[in-house]
């Protein structure tokens, strides 16, 4: 690895910072200093900032609940980010597993490795999600044909795939998709005569909320937890 790129996902700096570190002679490798960004760090060697040592650490892998009235980005002008809820170091190194609206609460993912998000992202694993909506009117076995059958959403021009719409109270569902449209399962409602009122995602794939999680707590995945994927 680079030693610019070592300095930047150990310290949190950005390249350019960790270049100037560099000019300084404020970083050592086995006790020589380094200047040189492109440098490469041998396995297992010793790295001195400031004669503190810098280690890497192995991938993150973190659930959230999510709560309402932030989003899912790593900087944002108007509202809070789900990044404001972190307790780790470097969070600017990671990134949210799909994204939850601002008004959507629940499971989320948050990593830094992107071959496992890509496997949960990707539209041919076609991994599937359970929401928990709360609707403005009461719901029917129409919507549950409907949804079985696909729907045209607005500016759309193929029917989404079929779905499970499964009636918990008279406007309660859970909702089962494997797509992941843009606001697909308010846009689902909507193209059968509904309003979504909350939205709560519950569940990913075989992973499902943790329960002790209140909103904008955070825990690491197990090593079981992380095979699911």
């Amino acid at each position: 690895m680079r030693l610019d790129r070592f300095i930047s996902e150990t310290t949190g700096m950005s390249r350019k910072e960790a270049s100037k570190a560099l000019q300084r002679e404020t970083v050592t490798v086995n006790g020589i200093a380094q200047k040189k960004a492109a440098f490469k760090v041998p396995q297992g060697a010793e790295v001195l900032y400031n004669n503190t040592r810098l280690e890497l650490s192995g991938p993150t892998y973190l659930m959230m609940h999510k709560p309402l009235g932030c989003v899912c980005a790593n900087d944002d002008p108007l509202h809070l980010t789900v990044f404001t809820y972190l307790d780790v170091p470097n969070p600017s190194k990671l990134h949210t597993v799909g994204r939850l609206d601002l008004d959507t609460s629940g499971l989320l993912l948050i990593t830094d490795d992107g071959k496992w998000s890509h496997r949960i992202t990707s539209p041919k694993q076609q991994c599937p999600k359970t929401y928990r909506a709360w609707l403005a009117d009461p719901l029917s076995a129409a919507d549950v044909t409907a949804f079985a059958a696909g729907l045209q959403l607005r500016n759309e021009t193929t029917l989404t795939e079929p779905a499970v719409l499964e009636i918990i109270g008279e406007r309660e569902a859970l909702v089962h998709v494997h797509e992941g449209r843009y606001h697909q399962v308010r846009r689902m409602f909507a193209a059968v005569g509904n309003k979504v009122e909350q939205l709560h995602r519950e569940q990913v794939g075989a992973l499902s909320l943790d329960p002790t999680l209140a909103p904008g707590e955070s825990r690491a995945l197990t090593p079981e937890e992380v095979a699911l994927f």
